[in-house]
């Protein structure tokens, strides 16, 4: 088992900086997903750690040495690419056995660490076959295949699903959680830009943005509560909806007139000083219900997605007001056009003033 920690570390290209004073602890045994905007830096950080990127600020830690000079074969760490990355003229057998081979170990030793892999990733039948004989999914199977065999402290993954189709990506995905619970103890990080991913597979979920750490918390906590309208916004889909309004009453529950008209209530608590002060709410799409009661939000819906299980309304707006979207179980594709009113469980509006969240304050 092997623990990571990142002291201040940063990146730079020449006068640009990437990456600024990143600080994480990752436990042994965690999978952790780095997720963010494109260019936010996130597959920077992974090559870092895998010793690809130099690191031009801080210190890498694992089991509490600092790698920072080690060069990455030397680091007990395997990556698994987006691009697979295997010989197209060596089987699948020579593909997973290559890098023991080359590390000159012994022939049986890598025969038995080449089956186990390839019993743990269902490839048994496929070992004497081809790259171009396999299914994106089976040569993502073998790319990870190639990281087992090596034992590694630490396994890294680069969007590794990127580049399959939806059907394979979600078959993929579940091999990947069933290859975490066959090794418990080994520490994977696993960096993708799908949310579904980042949700379903992850430990804890690190949110990069602007060069830094925005927060760091399981799934759920960075979809219940969320520090700041970025992470709010980035995590769930479709985003969360922020509508600005005054707060009109205060304490345990706070009391907010929106500029749309409606008014809102929230289970965020709030001051004295806050009173008038100008804030925004924010709602997830799921969390609106209809109403025939007093609204938080009516409006025209401007379009409508069926999705079957789920129906998806988009809310006309004026110029400069924001977007609204609501999420309804169920088939709705009749309320085109038609004025519908909403209201949100107060236990389900977040509250926001200046960016963050007035939980954290």
């Amino acid at each position: 088992m092997a623990g990571l920690s990142l002291r201040s570390v940063a990146k730079s290209y020449g006068e640009v900086s990437v990456l600024k004073g990143i600080d994480l602890d990752i436990e042994a045994g965690e999978l952790i997903v780095f997720v963010g905007p494109s260019g936010c830096g996130k597959s920077t950080l992974l090559r870092m750690i895998a010793g690809l990127e130099r690191i031009t600020g801080g210190d890498l830690l694992i089991d509490g040495q600092r790698v920072n000079d080690v060069p990455p074969a030397s680091r007990g760490i395997a990556m698994v690419f987006q691009s697979y990355a295997l010989y197209p003229h060596m089987t699948v057998r020579e593909n997973m056995a290559f890098a023991l081979k080359i590390a000159r170990k012994p022939a049986q030793e890598i025969d038995e660490a080449v089956e186990n892999a390839a019993r743990i990733l269902q490839l048994t039948p496929y070992l004497d076959r081809l790259p171009k004989a396999l299914s994106g999914g089976q040569r993502q199977r073998v790319a990870i295949g190639r990281a087992i065999v090596r034992d590694p402290k630490v396994y890294l993954f680069d969007e590794p699903l990127s580049n399959l189709d939806a059907a394979l990506r979600v078959a993929t995905r579940i091999e990947i959680a069933q290859l975490k619970e066959a090794m418990p103890d080994r520490t994977m990080i696993y960096v993708t830009h799908d949310q579904v991913e980042a949700m379903t597979l992850a430990s804890r979920i690190v949110v990069l943005a602007n060069g830094g750490i925005a927060q760091v918390g399981t799934p759920l906590t960075l979809y219940e509560r969320p520090v700041d309208e970025f992470v709010a916004q980035f995590i769930g889909s479709p985003q969360m909806n922020l509508l600005p309004g005054e707060i009109t009453a205060t304490g345990a529950e706070t009391t907010i007139r929106l500029d749309t008209g409606g008014t809102a209530r929230s289970h965020v608590p709030s001051l004295p000083d806050d009173l008038g002060r100008r804030v925004n709410i924010g709602v997830r799409p799921e969390d609106f219900a209809p109403t025939e009661g007093a609204p938080l939000f009516a409006g025209t819906v401007d379009f409508v997605e069926a999705l079957g299980e789920v129906t998806l309304l988009h809310f006309a707006h004026a110029k400069d007001a924001p977007a609204l979207i609501a999420k309804l179980p169920g088939v709705h594709a009749d309320l085109r056009h038609k004025v519908i009113a909403l209201t949100a469980d107060p236990a389900k509006v977040h509250l926001f003033a200046e960016g963050r969240s007035l939980l954290y304050r």
